[in-house]
């Protein structure tokens, strides 16, 4: 059979995310290995087809990590089996890494937290420029819609970054319907994970019951306006942060125990910008990241004052004095 026969016919899904992954490699260094986090799951899997397809046409390297949480029966089995296919394809180093998740707090959270500290652990040994999550559209989706639910700030409305650090989520703009046909069209038989479908979980009943029914209610398409939203929020914070990093260096002046901020200037910056400031301070001088409502009693000194005494913080006392608002350890 001639090699053109044997090799997978290249749909619209599969140049998707294959287009993606190249967007997201395309820094990374001639002979540098990326590393894709591989659940054997149709998302990771289709991430994992794709990075071995441009990797080699980027000249870098693809591996992969297999995370094994042991959080249900079979799951050394599953782990061995998405290990075997990332070989199957290419990829190379494999590695599987069983981890023990902490019984405290949420199951989720938990895994997560074992999971990153394992992914991060075998990037550093194996000195990889980069580690590919297969996070999708949908997924920021739902990320967003929860962090909207929970009331929690705008942070929570940013979604899942693109990259921090070592990490890269290629997929962000794919939807996870793409992932599951690429996987389809390229004959690989994903692992379907059967906590995906589990009600307990909240992040499932929003995917299988929130997000259908406001597609249905409000005509579809809540899930691209959730990731835009998301995406137009980072893309402001980013800018807001920056500015209040300038500001910051004027505003600042270090004093024994702690550091004080120039009031006019403070008060001549708009709230959201101000706030900010205020909260950047606060954590570059003392580590301690300040709730809103914190920050808006430090904030009134600023632009409510009527001689009231001290704001007392964790750790952190506020007093104004003068023209400057000064925070010392308390």
């Amino acid at each position: 059979m001639p090699e053109s026969d044997r090799r997978p016919r290249l749909t619209p899904a599969v140049a998707d995310v294959r287009r993606a992954v190249r967007e997201a490699i395309d820094d990374v260094p001639e002979g540098a290995l990326v590393l894709v986090a591989l659940s054997g799951g149709p998302d990771s899997l289709a991430l994992a087809a794709a990075a071995a397809f441009e990797a080699e046409r980027a000249g870098v390297r693809a591996g992969a990590v297999v995370v094994d949480h042991g959080l249900q029966p079979g799951s050394g089995d599953a782990a061995e089996r998405a290990a075997a296919q990332a070989r199957a394809l290419g990829l190379d180093p494999v590695r599987v890494v069983p981890v023990q998740v902490s019984p405290e707090g949420s199951p989720e959270a938990a895994a997560r937290q074992a999971r990153y500290a394992a992914l991060l652990q075998v990037r550093k040994q194996e000195g990889a420029a980069a580690v590919l999550l297969g996070h999708t559209l949908d997924d920021q989706a739902e990320t967003v819609l929860l962090g909207l639910a929970r009331g929690s700030g705008p942070e929570s409305l940013w979604g899942m970054h693109p990259r921090i650090g070592f990490l890269r989520r290629p997929l962000l703009q794919v939807r996870r319907a793409t992932t599951h046909q690429a996987c389809r069209d390229l004959g690989v038989e994903p692992w379907h994970d059967p906590h995906n479908d589990d009600d307990r979980f909240l992040r499932v009943r929003v995917r299988h019951q929130v997000l259908p029914k406001l597609d249905e209610v409000l005509g579809g398409g809540v899930a691209l306006a959730l990731t835009r939203t998301a995406d137009t929020l980072r893309e402001d914070a980013e800018a807001l942060a920056h500015f209040a990093q300038e500001q910051v260096v004027d505003l600042v002046e270090h004093a024994e125990g702690g550091l004080s901020l120039d009031v006019g200037g403070l008060e001549s910056n708009p709230p959201a910008l101000r706030q900010r400031i205020i909260r950047l301070a606060v954590q570059s001088e003392f580590h301690t990241a300040l709730s809103r409502q914190q920050t808006l009693e430090v904030s009134r000194l600023v632009t409510d004052w009527h001689g009231q005494g001290p704001i007392h913080l964790p750790g952190i006392r506020v007093t104004r004095e003068g023209r400057r608002l000064v925070f010392v350890a308390a």
